[in-house]
């Protein structure tokens, strides 16, 4: 008897090696992770003789050679789906979702594949991934050409540009026109069209892709009024290049969005906050909510140090806290008034109400510094400092599954 079972990822790695082998079509290494850095770009590859890294980059060339064939037929089982989120090249754009979040994203049609090219100039892009799922649409495409430069979107800023920088040496690098640019940056900012017209909202964020080499990710986290079926389309231009690139895609999704809007305000001291709206769908959640008034202080924070802006953690019914996808922090005094619009991550099936815990953090007035903060040596956070709950500011949400 076999006392060490081959892992389920292992055999499933098996399998993808095989459908490689098999395979007519050039087969692709993406096992770069580009670190981003302000003003600057830097790539940094990273290296490793395990077998399980071995067969991730074969993982990674099956999505990136089949696409649609091997994930939108279902062939991707929540096994490998958490596989592949772990994958250098696998990018950015499954962030947040669980291995069974991905396949019903799949299943619904909230994630896909389309991997459509348009080559000019010696350059191709591929429109390789779209996420909407009702909420945001985020969207995924991939260079590929000889002697791409460093990072993938443009570092030059228009010539006309205003700018209050005063470096010489910074400008001069950052302000260089058209004709002497290095060829093959992506060009800020794509153009996004539903159907045609401008999509009404504006890009949340968009840059270098940090999980996926070669590639830049866009994402619209505001998004009210889209059709669940449309025809979207993404026009977007190369340094170097004359010609811009458009893509044209349909999108069609199975909206199984629940959206509850309580209208319910929590009180403690001067401070108040009212929950407009909470949705959730299969790959996100959403809070809308408006606050006003000073935020109370916990004994731990005054005399030189103070409670920062209100934040909001998300509990499901079963004790498990959501994963805010960005968090915004301002060295600066808090204001009295907030609309906070912000994204989560999914709730799990069947989930019948979430709890809404307001929280502080605690800051340094001198230099509004958190209080707790903690940056590993490459200066990402780990810890974001010790948060105060008030308790008296929680708040129940029935969901109407």
């Amino acid at each position: 008897m076999d006392k060490h079972p081959t892992p389920p990822y292992e055999r499933e790695m098996d399998q993808l090696e095989n459908w490689i082998n098999e395979s007519v079509m050039p087969k692709g290494s993406m096992s770069d992770q580009i670190m981003k850095k302000i003003g600057e770009r830097s790539m940094q590859r990273k290296t490793t003789k395990s077998k399980f890294a071995k067969r991730a980059v074969l993982a990674a060339s099956v999505v990136g050679i089949l696409g649609a064939g091997v994930v939108g037929a279902g062939f991707v089982s929540p096994t490998m789906a958490a596989t592949l989120k772990q994958i250098p090249g696998i990018g950015g754009i499954f962030y947040g979702l669980s291995a069974d979040e991905i396949q019903t994203a799949v299943d619904k049609g909230i994630l896909s594949h389309p991997n459509e090219t348009v080559s000019h100039d010696g350059i191709t892009l591929t429109l390789s991934d779209v996420l909407y799922d009702g909420t945001r649409l985020s969207f995924s495409i991939e260079r590929q050409g000889e002697n791409m430069p460093e990072g993938s979107v443009s570092p030059y800023l228009p010539t006309d540009a205003k700018t209050e920088s005063s470096d010489k040496e910074w400008l001069k690098k950052h302000k260089v026109p058209e004709k002497d640019q290095l060829k093959g940056y992506f060009k800020y900012f794509p153009e996004v069209l539903i159907n045609g017209k401008n999509i009404d909202s504006h890009l949340n964020s968009y840059g270098d892709d940090p999980k996926k080499m070669n590639s830049v990710i866009g994402e619209f986290t505001k998004l009210d009024s889209l059709p669940d079926e449309f025809e979207l389309t993404i026009r977007t231009s190369m340094t170097g290049v004359d010609e811009p690139y458009e893509f044209k895609v349909p999108v069609k999704i199975d909206n199984t969005m629940i959206t509850v809007k309580p209208n319910e305000t929590k009180n403690s001291g001067s401070f108040s906050y009212t929950v407009k709206e909470l949705k959730s769908t299969s790959a996100t959640t959403r809070l809308v909510l408006d606050s006003k008034g000073e935020v109370p202080a916990s004994p731990e924070q005054t005399g030189e140090y103070a409670p920062t802006m209100m934040y909001y953690d998300i509990v499901d019914d079963r004790g498990n806290m959501l994963k805010q996808r960005q968090f915004g922090y301002f060295h600066s005094k808090p204001r009295t008034e907030y609309h906070v619009d912000e994204l989560y991550d999914a709730l799990k099936p069947g989930t019948k109400y979430v709890t809404i815990k307001p929280f502080t953090l605690t800051v340094k007035p001198a230099d509004w510094s958190i209080v707790g903060e903690v940056n590993d040596e490459h200066g990402n956070e780990v810890k974001k400092g010790d948060k105060t709950y008030i308790k008296e500011l929680e708040m129940k949400i029935p969901l109407n599954n």
